[in-house]
């Protein structure tokens, strides 16, 4: 009998294909394009519906130590991302048509997947792996709300503008990193002190979109909207997403007052986003404001910035830390939905419940993974009990023992913690 995995994001795709890697059929659920997400734009698996960064790609970094310990769990996800990545500096980015194109024919091709196009409004009886992210649609939603006993919490996940990479004016704006002048990774828009007080003003006054009643909560800090940090002080920004900080402008040789950073969407260099510019300002308030960055006054933006619903469980009070259920061992929960915030995060998760899940239908025991690892520790918090559960990112606070001063000893143990924990699940 197939497993059966609800979601076609990262997390219910990396399960699946664990799953599969075992030799266990598993029928993977997808309700797009029957029906679509406010996010979401087609009907690709694995779409990325933020950013198309996937952070930083640096080992001594827990973002790109995670990657490593997925890499060396044969993820499928990061596979894919390593294969279709564009120049992004230190981080890891993609082209995102081709990451989610190329993601939904490996997996459509798999003899062991059977993709199924159709909404799951209940928790179908057998085995089976929730994996429908921030964005569970109501009536799953309801389900889980019905046999967890506990409301679903929410936050806010963000989109930040697309412009049209023709469209920007190249002569009031320069290629380079932060602390890396000589890279083309990104596109900075400088702002002198006026044009940002300008620029202030404007977004503080901006109408915004009217939220939903299942909107009217705090938002996530991790996904701040532009003009909710600017409410917080006039420097807010600049040393958040405006920071000047590492950057020199290479038109006057100065560090500039303010700076707005563009990063590629494809690899062409076709399309820039606005790095850190979610928002929920309306459309015609975004092509006003935005356009008074010089650089961008006649710019032409193929996707306003927007927020949206991301729904999660109190992981520590539900689930065990083999990912089931604690009042029915035959449902699994992976990926964000489980508290963990990010991509690769999602990821991990998918990829460890779904390892979980076919040890569970083979009848072995499932050991979580060490905790001296990025992927055991975000296993270890979403099912450590907390006052205030939050969504959290990987960051080496998490990983047990880890010591600033000792940093790689601390990779080197989870690198090799990790190692040992792929041979043991494959005994």
């Amino acid at each position: 009998m197939a497993i059966k995995v609800i979601g076609g994001g990262l997390a219910g795709v990396e399960a699946a294909y664990q799953i599969a890697q075992k030799g266990i059929p598993v029928a993977l659920y997808e309700m797009r394009p029957a029906v679509f997400t406010p996010a979401h734009k087609t009907e690709f698996l694995s779409e990325l519906v933020c950013s198309n960064s996937l952070k930083s790609k640096d080992l001594s970094n827990a973002h790109g130590l995670l990657k490593e310990e997925l890499r060396i769990l044969g993820s499928i996800i990061m596979r894919v991302a390593d294969d279709t990545s564009i120049p992004g500096g230190k981080a890891l980015v993609v082209d995102r048509n081709r990451f989610s194109e190329t993601i939904t024919k490996k997996i459509e091709a798999n003899p062991l997947i059977h993709v199924v196009r159709k909404e799951i409004s209940d928790i179908p009886s057998g085995i089976t792996v929730i994996a429908t992210g921030p964005l569970t649609s109501d009536s799953l939603s309801e389900k889980i709300k019905e046999i967890t006993g506990s409301e679903n919490l929410s936050f806010f996940d963000a989109i930040s503008p697309i412009v049209d990479s023709e469209t920007i004016d190249m002569e009031k704006c320069f290629f380079g990193s932060r602390y890396m002048a000589d890279a083309d990774d990104y596109l900075n828009c400088p702002l002198t002190e006026d044009q940002y007080n300008v620029f202030y003003d404007a977004l503080i006054k901006a109408e915004r979109v009217n939220l939903r009643d299942f909107e009217k909560v705090s938002y996530f800090e991790g996904c701040l909207p532009i003009e909710i940090m600017a409410e917080r002080g006039k420097q807010t920004l600049l040393f958040g997403p405006m920071k000047p900080v590492g950057i020199i402008d290479s038109h006057t040789g100065q560090r500039p007052f303010a700076v707005i950073q563009l990063r590629r969407e494809d690899e062409a260099g076709k399309m820039y986003n606005i790095v850190g510019f979610q928002t929920k300002l309306t459309y015609t308030e975004q092509d006003r404001i935005f356009r008074l960055i010089p650089a961008l006054k006649d710019a032409s933006f193929l996707r306003y910035g927007s927020i949206h619903r991301n729904t999660y469980i109190n992981s520590p009070s539900v689930i065990t830390n083999s990912f089931q259920f604690k009042h029915n061992e035959n449902i699994f929960f992976a990926g964000q939905i489980t508290g963990v915030e990010g991509y690769v995060e999602s990821t991990a998760m998918g990829l460890a419940a779904g390892i979980a899940a076919s040890l569970y239908c083979a009848g072995k025991q499932f050991v979580p993974p060490p905790e001296a690892s990025c992927t055991g520790a975000l296993l270890h918090y979403i099912t450590t009990p907390a006052k205030n559960f939050q969504p959290m990112s990987i960051n080496f606070g998490l990983v047990k023992d880890y010591n600033k001063r000792e940093k790689e000893k601390a990779i080197k143990n989870a690198l090799s913690s990790i190692v040992a924990w792929k041979q043991s699940t494959e005994n």
